[in-house]
């Protein structure tokens, strides 16, 4: 990797680290805190659900914000929010505390996910930024593999709350990381105005493009579907399948190794055979998987091994698509790419809080429901990548 990727690779990936680890860290502990606070699978479900919700509406202030401002303000705004509900979380005394703790991590983190995909595009555009994209999401893969077995030694050794204060240290870290290394990147003659108005205009351009449309719901039900696995997995790996909050740490990451393993093929991949049929062989791939896993649920005949390895090359097939469909749909609104990023985030994780809501009342312990709610996402997928393929086929 040369060094003009490397670097903003590097922090970028490490300040988008954080939204991901308030989510990964705490997924081996979720049988334990609902034990704790004397509560069930659908509240302690509901916790990430908040997190996603307010994740997703925040995205539409530090979008805009960033454009007009430039992009460290809202940053440093967030990571402040970010901070004050990991405090929340970290002293929470019932399940409700702790979902509004969640909240308030969400209106932070959103910063750090929607801001750092603005700079990208200030930065480059095309393969260049598919490459800057995929190699951020390296930096961030390692939240999915540390993330979860910290949680685990942490929960270990000094109980759940700890986690939640390990939080609070790691968005420090990213706050210096954020001073002493990340220049503003957004030149002053591209701020955009910060008024309803030019909101307005610049979200009916967007609502109005069926092309960004497509990509960001493409993209939205492919993160939902993961979403999905995050709510549901500790409670299905633990009860399901007996394994330990250590155990389950390490299924969780093999899942995630597959992810992020097949990101970095995303660029080499787009410049050898075009974005739009990687989009189409991954969509299709990861349609496959999940159905089959899902039929072979329903029989009866998924055990750990075959649901590690089902979820494994689904979310390879899903690495493909992510970072993909983020830069397709960013392109043509460099102008905007701010808001663009925004309620393209905003638009996916709502699709994300959707599908866990859904899954929720069909939610009996097993793999089942998890499966079919993964599959259903396979699905739309698939649909959603040959309505973008046929558009782009009819603009020429």
């Amino acid at each position: 990797m040369s060094d003009h990727i490397l670097r903003p690779a590097l922090v970028l990936g490490l300040l988008s680290c954080i939204g991901p680890f308030a989510i990964d860290m705490y997924l081996p502990a979720m049988p334990a805190i609902a034990t704790a606070l004397g509560t069930g699978v659908a509240a302690m479900q509901g916790t990430i659900m908040a997190y996603f919700i307010a994740f997703g509406l925040a995205q539409l202030v530090y979008g805009p914000w960033a454009d007009r401002f430039g992009r460290k303000p809202p940053l440093y705004a967030g990571i402040a929010v970010f901070i004050l509900g990991s405090v929340f979380c970290t002293l929470a005394p019932t399940v409700e505390w702790l979902i509004v703790g969640r909240a308030i991590q969400g209106l932070g983190g959103a910063a750090l996910m929607v801001v750092p995909r603005a700079i990208i595009r200030d930065l480059y555009t095309g393969p260049a930024a598919t490459r800057l994209m995929a190699a951020v999401m390296m930096v961030i893969s390692v939240s999915p593999m540390l993330a979860p077995l910290a949680g685990a030694g942490l929960m270990a050794v000094a109980g759940w709350r700890a986690i939640f204060g390990a939080l609070v240290v790691a968005a420090a870290i990213s706050l210096a990381i954020l001073t002493l290394f990340q220049p503003e990147t957004l030149r002053q003659a591209d701020r955009q105005p910060f008024n309803l108005g030019a909101m307005r205009r610049g979200t009916a351009v967007l609502f109005t493009d069926p092309l960004f449309m497509g990509l960001t719901f493409l993209g939205g039900f492919g993160m939902a579907s993961f979403f999905v696995f995050i709510a549901s997995a500790s409670f299905v790996y633990t009860g399901a399948f007996g394994l330990s909050p250590t155990g389950f740490s390490l299924a969780f990451a093999v899942n995630a190794i597959g992810f992020f393993t097949a990101s970095q093929m995303a660029a080499p991949l787009g410049l050898r055979h075009g974005a739009p049929k990687v989009m189409a062989w991954a969509s299709a791939g990861f349609a496959a998987f999940t159905l089959v896993l899902f039929l072979l649920a329903l029989a009866g005949a998924v055990n750990l091994w075959l649901c590690v390895a089902g979820l494994f090359l689904a979310n390879a097939c899903l690495g493909l698509i992510i970072p993909t469909a983020m830069v397709m749909a960013l392109d043509e609104h460099g102008d905007i790419a701010g808001l663009a990023s925004s309620l393209g985030g905003t638009l996916q994780m709502l699709a994300g809080g959707a599908m866990i809501a859904a899954v929720g009342p069909f939610f009996d312990g097993t793999a089942t429901p998890m499966l079919g709610a993964i599959a259903l996402c396979g699905v739309l997928v698939l649909a959603l990548s040959r309505l973008v393929r046929a558009r782009q086929a009819a603009a020429g």
